[in-house]
């Protein structure tokens, strides 16, 4: 595996950022202010990281996916292009007295993706909401609550309209309360809205 770090010529990535082993960063990505990338990352033409930002080993944002700070991407995230991690509740251009907000008028929350998660293209994750271990989300949606591990989520606002295993491939129902994935045969139990696997050996 390769261990140069590479970055396009056009990129900007500020000198206090942290770039692990083997990371790829393309043209026009910005990497802000002492955010950390781990080793194996692919950053997409025009990405955006925010300051402080941590991303973990083998995560894939894809053209001007938008990280803004002070998000958190464990291992093996993958952000489809253009999706946005946005970090303004209660967003507002300037505050009451109608001077512009800057940093430290308000107070930025973070958005978290769990290890193996992938978002997708044109999707957005509202400010404070995490995506639990190898979730989906599909293009075009709109988080606005926590999603459970290994949930398939679509819409406007995003409601789970199915599982997904660590493949990525929506489970098949096998018997109640069990799920199994047509791709790797792994197996999964549901109990109370939340999955867990893989159970046992692949059937």
């Amino acid at each position: 595996m390769a261990t140069e770090v590479k970055i396009a010529p056009t990129a900007d990535v500020d000198p206090s950022a942290g770039i692990g082993e083997g990371t790829t960063i393309w043209h026009l990505a910005q990497v802000r202010e002492k955010a950390v990338l781990g080793r194996g990352c692919i950053l997409g033409r025009g990405a955006y990281v925010g300051p402080g930002v941590v991303v973990g080993d083998n995560v894939k944002l894809q053209n001007y996916a938008l990280v803004y700070e002070p998000a958190v991407l464990e291992d093996g995230v993958f952000v489809g292009p253009a999706a946005v991690l946005t970090n303004d509740v209660y967003p507002r251009s300037t505050g009451l007295d109608g001077d512009l907000k800057r940093d430290g008028d308000w107070a930025a929350q973070g958005v978290t993706i769990r290890h193996g998660a992938s978002i997708g293209a044109r999707a957005v994750i509202v400010a404070g909401k995490s995506v639990g271990r190898h979730a989906l989300v599909a293009a075009g949606a709109v988080v606005t609550r926590d999603v459970p591990d290994f949930a398939l989520v679509a819409g406007v606002p995003a409601r789970r309209v199915g599982w997904v295993g660590r493949a990525g491939v929506t489970l098949e129902e096998n018997g109640e309360g069990s799920w199994r994935c047509p791709t790797t045969g792994e197996r999964y139990v549901e109990r109370d809205g939340s999955l867990t696997g893989p159970v046992g050996d692949p059937t």
